[in-house]
């Protein structure tokens, strides 16, 4: 109690004057406040008639149900009755910390109208969990009726109210009885119209049903069950059809246990709700970025555009295949959200307001108006960031980047992105010299994005609009530094598509993606490095590196279940196509140093895979999950695969116990010292794991929500071949569990919703080299082993 005191009155600016006094008064001061506080009851000023609510006692199961129906409903039905009180552990509804500090502050303080004592109230103090505002009556009903959603019919929940030793402080008990479920034995459509009947009975719709017999009765799946339907009516024509114009009739007598369900149209629908509707024509009303209405209008049978200025701020064309509906089309819901989807994806839009107006009161056509406002037409984004690496060196680093959007009014975004970092060692002397700059890194590319697939001999823009498609053009020039070392200047361009055929598949297609490396310049001390280990100057020399590659992404998140599933698979081939044709003008495919511009060009075979698994326990609590693996083979014309396209662990992302390239590859680790350290700990193999429980410890904390983390990381780099320059670094079954580099911790999360600061210290557990000390904890100190990353977002 005393050091809680301590830290809540100490350095508060309002008490700044008690703590000039003289020490004898200041220390008098706070014993008294101490002293008052800790005779403070919890319950001296409730309300009159009011009593104090803290926590449930028990919770006491009969009849339960192990089935996962049961376990869902349980947890439901718990939900609904667990409450937290005043001083709950981690927001149970059980469990309280020792010292109700908010209550405390709340009955010692809460006479204070102005001044020191009316500022503490209003900081620290916690209203008081009243019985009354928990109403547990009303909790028992809504928890039975919970029970009667979900099939237990004859379910019941009662409570009691259970004294404490403070006679104005209560706790509760409840009482769980789930009785037997109701299972669902059929549900028919009837009563529906010849077209809606024959909608609803098509074999393909028919046999999605989400309602099977001998399924648990589930009002939740009824209600999915009604959309569906609804969907499939307002699909093909049903425009005012929704959910509360059906109604699910019920028959639990006929079979004992079962449910008998028919769904059938409320009676006394209203005469539009039983007609289908047509398409008419279309009016896009294109309003300017400040405000300008439309003045002018271009029209093309029954599709108009209204716009202000000269000319549309949109080309027709671009509009117009945003749409997926032709005039004279039954309406269909889902071809309206896909169009709107569409036309959103511009990115050029504030916003996009779409009417469906009838021509008239009997009439069967719907027109329909689309409002939609330009956004400003220029982005930008300023990125900062200080980079700290095992190798001793820091500095700061920013990227900016300027976008155009609706680049000559294609619907296209032109990015200008400029980035630079400079580092310096910061260790005691680097050849002789304190604190020396030696490296710096300069960039810039340019790239022009299509919402669309852009190819020369795609003339009709064939559907690929229902989900996202991107075509990505791109330049891009590099200068990296390293005083003490080498100059690299890198440059090159590529060219990709992606496109979804469905929400869940991405498919991602780069045809043409060349870079090209140049040593500008070499050190003496690089020149010894390389003559030490060839392996690396052959890794940085000059070479061209053309590739192909193909990326395929799994993502299900779109369904908002509970168990989601992210999953990329990506597949590169590099100088394999210039090969081939060299070999088709008569050199072969065995010949080695072939050369593309003067210049070597690498060739290899590149394959990672990584799947992430998010569950949620609950909605304060996930467990997830991450395996990622990749390999390259370099072979033919570069037996040494490019540098940059090697793999590392190590990092905010990674394996959060250690820095970035300060593992591996294999059980090989530089001596300490080796200048060429930063740069040797790459590989051709990764294999990578992480697991990681989140829950929430604060809610509503300065604007966001306070979450917690405890994970545990494993993995390490390994190469293909023998390197006589780092012993032990070619992968091998025999050695392989004890070449995994582990490591747990501690995390923070501070949520934004918009924006997720993260604060992780991990702690090494094992490292895949010889320390000296022996058992599997190798480390040989603790704080040798510990690292601390603060980044934006979720590891995985």
């Amino acid at each position: 109690m005393k050091k809680i005191m301590r830290h809540t009155t100490t350095g508060q600016s309002s008490l700044a004057a008690i703590a000039r006094r003289p020490l004898r008064l200041h220390t008098l001061t706070v014993l008294c406040l101490l002293l008052a506080l800790s005779g403070c009851s919890t319950t001296r000023h409730l309300p009159e008639g009011e009593t104090l609510y803290t926590g449930i006692r028990r919770m006491e199961i009969e009849h339960r149900d192990k089935s996962s129906n049961g376990n869902k409903t349980l947890e439901e039905v718990e939900a609904a009755l667990s409450i937290a009180p005043n001083n709950a552990l981690f927001g149970s509804a059980s469990l309280r910390t020792p010292f109700p500090f908010g209550l405390w502050i709340y009955n010692g303080f809460q006479h204070y109208e102005k001044g020191v004592g009316k500022w503490i109230f209003n900081k620290l103090a916690a209203d008081p969990v009243l019985l009354s505002t928990v109403n547990p009556d009303t909790r028992v009903k809504v928890a039975t009726n919970l029970l009667r959603d979900y099939g237990y019919f004859n379910g019941r929940v009662s409570h009691r109210i259970d004294s404490t030793r403070n006679p104005r402080a209560v706790k509760l008990s409840y009482h769980i009885d789930m009785g037997t479920p109701y299972y669902i034995d059929t549900l028919t459509y009837e009563r529906f119209s010849p077209l809606a009947d024959s909608l609803l009975h098509d074999s393909a719709f028919f046999s999605q049903r989400l309602v099977r017999r001998g399924q648990h009765f589930d009002v939740t799946v009824l209600n999915s069950e009604k959309e569906r339907v609804i969907r499939r009516l307002r699909d093909n024509g049903y425009y005012y059809a929704r959910t509360d114009f059906l109604t699910l009739l019920a028959d639990t007598l006929m079979h004992p246990g079962h449910v008998v369900l028919k769904m059938v149209p409320r009676a006394n629908l209203p005469a539009e709700a039983l007609r289908t509707y047509r398409i008419g024509r279309t009016d896009i009303y294109l309003t300017g970025y400040n405000g300008e209405a439309p003045t002018d209008s271009v029209k093309r049978r029954d599709f108009v555009v209204h716009y202000s200025g000269e000319r549309p701020g949109l080309r027709y064309s671009v509009l117009r295949n945003r749409f997926l509906y032709r005039t004279g089309e039954p309406y269909s819901e889902t071809r309206q959200g896909y169009s709107q989807e569409a036309l959103a994806r511009l990115g050029v839009f504030k916003f996009s307001e779409f009417q469906y107006i009838p021509r008239s009161a009997d009439s069967d056509t719907l027109d329909v108006r689309v409002n939609s406002m330009f956004d400003l037409p220029y982005d930008s984004e300023l990125e900062l960031n200080v980079t700290t690496k095992s190798t001793k060196q820091t500095g700061p680093g920013a990227i900016f980047t300027l976008s155009r959007k609706n680049f000559q009014r294609m619907g296209a975004t032109l990015n200008l992105e400029v980035k630079g970092s400079y580092e310096w060692q910061t260790s005691s002397t680097v050849d002789g010299e304190k604190s020396v700059m030696n490296s710096y890194e300069l960039g810039t590319a340019l790239s022009l994005e299509f919402p669309r697939i852009i190819l020369p001999w795609v003339k009709r823009k064939v559907d690929p609009f229902r989900f996202p498609s991107r075509t990505n053009f791109k330049i891009y020039i590099d200068q990296l530094n390293r005083a003490r070392y080498f100059r690299m200047l890198s440059f090159g361009g590529t060219v990709s598509y992606s496109f979804q055929r469905s929400r869940s598949w991405k498919h991602t297609v780069t045809p043409l993606n060349l870079t090209f490396n140049h040593l500008q310049r070499r050190t003496a001390t690089f020149d010894s490095i390389a003559t030490a280990n060839p392996n690396l100057f052959r890794s940085l020399d000059d070479q061209f590196i053309p590739s192909v590659s193909y990326t395929f992404t799994y993502d299900n998140s779109w369904r908002k279940e509970r168990t989601r599933l992210w999953w990329e698979h990506s597949f590169t081939s590099a100088g394999n196509a210039t090969s081939l044709l060299y070999a088709a003008f008569g050199q072969g495919l065995g010949k080695k140093d072939k050369k593309l511009l003067g210049t070597p060009f690498a060739q290899f075979l590149k394959m990672t895979s990584e799947a992430r698994w998010l569950y949620h326990l609950s909605d304060k609590q996930q467990l997830a999950a991450r395996l990622m693996g990749g390999v390259i083979w370099s072979y033919g014309n570069k037996t040494i695969a490019p540098y940059s396209e090697q793999f590392y662990v190590g990092g905010a992302n990674s394996i959060r116990a250690f820095t970035v390239r300060s593992i591996g590859p294999g059980s090989f680790h530089p001596a300490e010292g080796s200048k060429f350290s930063y740069v040797d700990e790459t590989g051709d193999i990764k294999l990578e794991a992480n697991l990681e429980y989140r829950f929430r410890l604060m809610s509503g904390f300065l604007g966001g929500n306070l979450n917690g983390a405890v994970f545990l990381d494993a993995g390490n780099v390994w190469l293909l071949r023998d390197d006589p320059a780092r012993p032990g670094a070619k992968f091998t079954f025999r050695r392989f569990f004890d070449s995994l580099a582990t490591g747990t911790g501690i995390g923070l999360r501070y949520d934004l919703s918009f924006l997720i600061l993260r604060l992780d210290w991990g702690v090494a557990i094992h490292v895949p080299y010889d320390t000296g000390k022996s058992g599997y904890y190798n480390i040989p100190r603790f704080k040798d082993g510990t690292g601390l990353h603060f980044a934006i977002g979720y590891p995985f």
